[in-house]
């Protein structure tokens, strides 16, 4: 299974399902190279649980059935990566890891692959500079497009807590323009659009916020969403309409 169709198994607000499917995945799954992607899928699952010593034996597992894959062997580092950076690494360590990710990936042509090492590498080491790699990724090719919305939308958010309001509106505007064409994890796309108020905000320009707001807090008691942002984007709403 190849990278944007595996890791579309995996939901963040869902866990329980995304266990569900992963491990019929791997059931179905034909070749030792299959298997050992969806494996470090499943150890993706397990640090959101928190179940670090969890993942590491099913990232041990993974490699020993990667073989030449180098798809697989990228997945590999770069799950290897964020464990390491959760479990007291820290981002100095997992950078290597995750740098390895890019390259293996890029060498077999895992585009997927290369654009999420590229934006771990970003969140780990120089954003501008890793944001640029992904982008360029992403835009050449059609399996990497997903990751477009993603590492603008971190970088406007680097550029916001820099203090840069204008980089980051224009950034926050083209991850909303990325987003706007995705159907994966939705609540990116609110954030994007957030963060476009945010700035607007910051800018002076909270009339214009207003709309942006509307939208997400809409999207909000639509969807029944309960992640930690609802109130927090509620509460700007209630700030700029006062």
């Amino acid at each position: 299974m190849r990278g944007e169709r595996l890791s579309a198994l995996l939901d963040p607000r869902d866990l329980d399902d995304s266990q569900q499917r992963l491990r019929a995945a791997l059931a179905d799954a034909t070749t030792d190279a299959e298997r050992a992607g969806v494996l470090t899928q499943l150890a993706r699952l397990a640090s959101w649980g928190d179940r670090f010593d969890e993942a590491s034996s099913l990232l041990d597992e993974a490699e020993a059935l990667a073989g030449e894959s180098g798809e697989a062997r990228a997945r590999v580092l770069l799950e290897r990566g964020r464990v390491v950076r959760q479990t007291g690494g820290g981002d100095a360590e997992a950078l290597p890891l995750a740098w390895a990710a890019f390259e293996t990936a890029l060498a077999a042509h895992a585009h997927f692959v290369a654009a999420d090492a590229a934006h771990a590498c970003a969140l780990l080491g120089d954003m501008e500079a890793w944001t640029a790699r992904g982008l360029e990724i992403a835009e050449r090719h059609e399996s990497a497009k997903y990751w477009r919305g993603t590492l603008l939308l971190n970088l406007g958010d680097s550029q916001w807590e820099r203090g840069d309001h204008a980089a980051a509106l224009a950034t926050y505007e083209a991850a909303l323009a990325a987003r706007a064409r995705e159907t994966r994890n939705p609540q990116l796309t609110e954030e994007a659009r957030v963060g476009v108020a945010r700035a607007l905000c910051a800018l002076g320009r909270s009339a214009e916020a207003v709309p942006f707001l509307e939208q997400a807090v809409r999207w909000v008691d639509e969807n029944r969403y309960d992640g930690p942002e609802a109130a927090e984007w509620r509460s700007r709403l209630s700030e700029v309409t006062r």
